[in-house]
């Protein structure tokens, strides 16, 4: 395995014969572009199917734009993927060329899959309190969280002690889509709930300090820069899971974040048990939130900020969504 300098980057030669090598160098980059976790690792399996599908001992900087349209074409012809997946496997390719090996893809825009327009799924202020009413602690905080913020999923994740600014009435969303900080609305009425909930959380992480067992995980390289910082209130999760987990990269055990699937499941159960039949995800909550601040009157720009979208093409699907809302049908006049 060596490393050149092609085009102003470093690029990484692949040895054909070494194929775990590899894979595992591209692990360190992922790592130094600081992708999360999860994005690392869904790019390194197309990244492995990739080269595995060009057979013969064939490196990657070796092949081009014909070797990716044809890797394309078959996920999307051979394995009827969706559009989102294959596009997923684009940016994969895209990352590899373009981040490690130092290679730029002409015409690489065209071969992105164009994904299907569909309207989100928008819950009415009725159905998220019937949803609501039947979460149990502490989903029922983090569902009141995700609709009265429209946090990502992800940035609802990672809030950390230090974010919430209770005399502010504000979140700091850091690193968020895009590596970009933002503000969030913290609402009046959850500042009392979310006060309580803190409360029970750190009676736990003072049980756990007093054995240095909360040793929580810190962002970047700021390990390394504050040592006791990880033991620190102020950088503990806000909802963290319900024990310690083994931290995938340092292969110890640490505090976490509450997980995807335990929420889904709880959002499954309390829609049911609501009898909404509508499909509810913490997404779906993201989209209430926006598509209700439009019906308010606030203006798109505003929305834009507080869903911190970039391009303000991404908010505008929310004037769609809401522009049958309060619109009477001739039947009804």
């Amino acid at each position: 395995m060596a490393f050149c300098r092609r085009n102003g980057h470093r690029a990484l030669q692949h040895n054909a014969r070494s194929v775990p090598e590899f894979l595992e160098a591209c692990r360190g980059y992922a790592r130094v572009w600081r992708l999360s976790l999860r994005t690392g690792e869904s790019y390194l399996k197309y990244i492995q199917r990739f080269i595995q599908f060009h057979v013969h001992g064939r490196r990657p900087e070796d092949m081009k734009e014909a070797e990716v349209e044809e890797f394309l074409t078959h996920f999307a012809s051979n394995e009827r993927v969706a559009a989102a997946t294959q596009n997923v496997a684009f940016a994969a390719l895209i990352y590899l060329y373009r981040k490690i090996l130092g290679i730029e893809l002409e015409n690489a825009s065209a071969l992105r899959a164009k994904r299907p327009q569909r309207l989100p799924d928008v819950l009415s202020r009725g159905e998220v309190r019937r949803i609501l009413a039947h979460l149990e602690s502490p989903y029922h905080i983090i569902a009141s969280v995700l609709y009265g913020t429209g946090l990502r999923f992800f940035e609802n994740q990672r809030l950390r002690v230090k974010g919430v600014d209770f005399d502010d009435g504000i979140f700091l969303i850091r690193a968020g889509k895009g590596n970009k900080d933002r503000r969030a609305l913290l609402p009046q009425t959850l500042k009392q709930h979310l006060f309580d909930h803190l409360t029970l959380v750190r009676e736990t992480w003072e049980a756990f300090q007093e054995e240095k067992l909360l040793l929580v995980s810190m962002p970047d390289a700021l390990a390394r820069k504050y040592p006791g910082a990880a033991f620190d209130w102020n950088w503990q999760y806000i909802f963290p899971a319900p024990k310690p987990s083994v931290d995938p990269q340092e292969g110890i055990k640490k505090p976490h974040h509450f997980l995807e699937d335990a929420l889904q499941r709880a959002l499954n159960r309390a829609a049911i048990k609501a009898t909404i039949t509508k499909r509810v995800s913490p997404h779906t909550l993201r989209h209430s939130f926006a598509t209700q601040l439009s019906d308010n009157g606030y203006d798109i720009r505003t929305v834009q900020d507080l869903l911190g979208h970039k391009d303000i093409r991404t908010t505008q699907i929310y004037l769609h969504t809401m522009n049958c809302l309060g619109v009477r049908s001739p039947l009804d006049i």
